[in-house]
């Protein structure tokens, strides 16, 4: 069986303790350092004039041609990373330069509510259906 697909979590959620140990997440953010003798990346994004940054452990997806300054987008699992806090284990890391980056965190919003409305529709139906 496949485990669920892993939800879209924007960098300033990660770090505020949200996101469970072990627990599958896609994220974005500029990569701002690469430490190839620690498997180690750092991404950054910035949200209410706040600097936010995400750590990312690099081991599954050497070798890769890091670019310093462009916008990666991430899929993995998080874990604890010693004093630093939540880190994710990347299983892909996209170098995804020009995307729009206001424009996503918009659809990643819209995608919410849609799957929030879905989910309470189908909560409704089922009451119904169990009322009968």
């Amino acid at each position: 069986m496949l485990p669920a697909a892993a939800v879209f979590h924007f960098p300033w959620a990660i770090n505020s303790g949200q996101i469970k140990e072990g627990q599958s997440v896609r994220t974005f953010g500029r990569l701002v350092c690469y430490q190839p003798e620690v498997s180690r990346a750092t991404l950054s994004a910035q949200h209410a004039s706040k600097e936010h940054h995400v750590v990312v452990h690099t081991v599954f997806v050497e070798p890769f041609n890091p670019i310093v300054g462009a916008q990666y987008l991430v899929l993995g699992e998080t874990e604890h990373d010693g004093g630093a806090g939540i880190m994710v284990r990347a299983r892909v890391l996209n170098c995804v330069d020009g995307v729009n980056i206001a424009l996503l965190q918009k659809a990643i919003s819209e995608q919410r509510s849609f799957f929030r409305e879905r989910e309470s529709r189908q909560d409704m139906a089922a009451q119904s259906a169990d009322a009968t």
